[in-house]
């Protein structure tokens, strides 16, 4: 059974930073993207920062480049998402996603297997 577990949110204030992990298990983590998502209320799932299997590629929102960073080490089958100067704005529900393509995907709809999510909330 894959599981995909998302740690590290809570409350912060604007200008802070947050590391989110997320930790598979279940799968080859090596042959399989990463990608991190988030939902606010009211609005669509958005893809905040992706990575490939090997980590050499990595893509970001326009809302997060330069702020965020995306990272992984294989060999403990985790992905890591360092934001920093965190806004209000960026207050949603993260999620973490795998996907077995060999190319790197931006849409949700890509990728086959998600996290249960975890709360990032950014006070001003």
């Amino acid at each position: 059974q894959v599981q995909l577990a998302e740690s590290g949110g809570g409350l912060v204030q604007d200008g802070d930073s947050l590391r989110l992990s997320c930790v598979a298990s279940g799968l080859t983590f090596s042959s399989f993207a990463v990608g991190w998502f988030r939902q606010a209320p009211g609005k669509e799932r958005e893809f905040v920062a992706g990575i490939s299997r090997d980590g050499r590629e990595k893509y970001y929102s326009d809302s997060v480049r330069g702020r965020f960073a995306i990272s992984r080490e294989n060999a403990e089958n985790s992905v890591y998402l360092l934001m920093n100067s965190l806004k209000p704005d960026d207050t949603a529900v993260y999620y973490c996603a795998a996907d077995s393509a060999s190319v790197l995907h931006i849409t949700a709809r890509a990728y086959d297997y998600w996290g249960q999510g975890i709360q990032v909330t950014v006070s001003s």
